[in-house]
């Protein structure tokens, strides 16, 4: 019996002494997990406000220094140095910086617009660009989808760089990309970057006859390099005449800078000439697109409009391009080829504001070869956008474009390709270049 007795009372004592030390491990767990998610916070809280204040420091306010200020520290020393780019997923920037503190400036240098056309932007893409939220995530904004590709359109950025600016996965920054370029294509191209009507082609030929001294011209044509990753197939037929890989575009511009037809796409050792002959453009022009009813009346003949290329391009009756450089050349020859480089040169603008504007299309591009294209004619589209709602655009851009080590390669037709129709459009626009030096000189006397 007192052993019975002594069995239930060290049972009793070993229980008790169990479930207190089952108490106090949990007790423990729970302080430690408390403390981790405490350190875990206030290292967010101050990786976000470095962060801002290295991008940003005009953004910062007043009231997060001096909260900052008086914040408790962290005891003990962290495990590593803090980073400007954490890995941790937050949206703060994007909703409170961005939405609520960025400048006007700060619109224009980031996303190359004004933040009325990214709205705007946003607005004409909804129809394709809108999610619904579902039980597993809510979905990504619209404006913050949006704003993620400009990002990478206008910097080139890493697709790693932009996930841990905007809180967001990497996969996700390259749907963002790709969704966003295909819906500016699908449902922006029709409205901004579509052939002239006829109106417009009276138009665009008048602006350019008095901006640029050129009667008949609707728009000059010129060709664009955009440097790439080695592909996985074909390689070699991307390399171009300057040796590095890339693929080309063609672009006619009208009197304003702006495209009105983007060809994209192919191959950098593909000729100006083949890409040509291989766009709508050549079929509509030689279809005879640019002809006026009834006709016009230049030097005594029946003329239609036409277009200006480079060295590149085929001669044409409707597509003009200046004479090989030689000391040969006749006084009217010379004052053609002064001309129409002046009045070309509208092409060659246009293309260099485009590049400093996306820069994705001056540095060397990651992008699979399924989505080059497409983010190329994304950004002549948006491009025009820009230009049409007048944004202001930033000289300085400009300064990576002239300076950039990879120099846009030259391409030279065969004259066993002109047409002799060309030739005799070109020999009665030097009769009527020439009249207007000789009279000029006479009045200037």
């Amino acid at each position: 019996m007192a052993n019975d007795e002594t069995l239930r009372s060290l049972m009793f004592t070993l229980s008790y002494v169990l479930m207190k030390r089952r108490r106090d491990v949990t007790s423990a767990d729970a302080q430690r997990r408390r403390e981790v998610q405490r350190r875990v916070a206030h290292r967010r809280y101050f990786q976000q406000r470095h962060k801002r204040m290295i991008m940003f420091p005009h953004t910062v306010p007043m009231r997060s220094m001096m909260i900052a200020q008086t914040s408790r520290p962290v005891s003990g020393p962290p495990a590593r140095p803090t980073r400007v780019w954490s890995s941790i997923e937050s949206t703060d920037w994007w909703e409170r910086v961005v939405m609520r503190e960025f400048q006007p400036s700060d619109w224009l240098e980031k996303f190359r617009m004004t933040k009325e056309t990214f709205f705007l932007l946003c607005g004409k893409l909804k129809p394709r660009l809108s999610r619904q939220d579902t039980r597993l995530r809510p979905a990504l904004p619209l404006e913050k989808r949006v704003a993620v590709a400009l990002w990478r359109l206008a910097s080139n950025v890493e697709y790693r760089t932009i996930s841990a600016l905007f809180g967001v996965g990497r996969s996700t920054v390259c749907k963002c990309v790709r969704d966003v370029c295909h819906a500016i294509v699908l449902l922006l191209r029709p409205l901004y970057l579509r052939p002239p009507s006829e109106q417009e082609l009276e138009d665009a030929a008048r602006l350019f006859s008095t901006r640029w001294g050129f009667p008949h011209c609707v728009g000059a044509l010129a060709s664009l390099h955009v440097p790439i990753i080695a592909p996985s197939s074909n390689t070699h037929s991307y390399w171009n005449s300057r040796g590095w890989l890339s693929v080309v575009t063609q672009g006619a511009v009208n009197g304003l800078g702006q495209f009105w037809d983007v060809c994209a796409g192919f191959p950098g050792s593909t000729e100006h000439s083949a890409i040509l002959q291989n766009s709508t453009l050549w079929a509509r022009g030689c279809d005879g697109f640019l002809l006026h009813e009834p006709p016009l009346d230049f030097m005594g003949r029946p003329l239609g409009f036409l277009m200006l290329g480079d060295a590149g391009y085929p001669l044409k009756s409707w597509l003009l391009k200046s004479f090989p450089e030689s000391g040969a050349l006749s006084d009217a020859q010379r004052v053609f080829n002064r001309r129409l480089e002046r009045a070309r040169s509208v092409a060659d603008e246009a293309f260099l504001r485009l590049r400093a504007r996306w820069q994705c299309l001056l540095k060397r591009n990651d992008c699979r070869m399924d989505v080059v294209p497409t983010m190329i004619l994304a950004c002549c589209v948006l491009h025009n956008v820009c230009e049409v709602h007048g944004d202001e655009f930033e000289e300085r851009w400009e300064e990576a474009v002239r300076t950039e080590e990879s120099p846009q390669p030259a391409d030279e037709v065969s004259p066993a390709a002109d047409d002799r129709d060309g030739e005799e459009v070109r020999a009665l626009f030097c009769e009527y270049f020439l009249q207007q030096e000789t009279q000029q000189r006479t009045l200037a006397c």
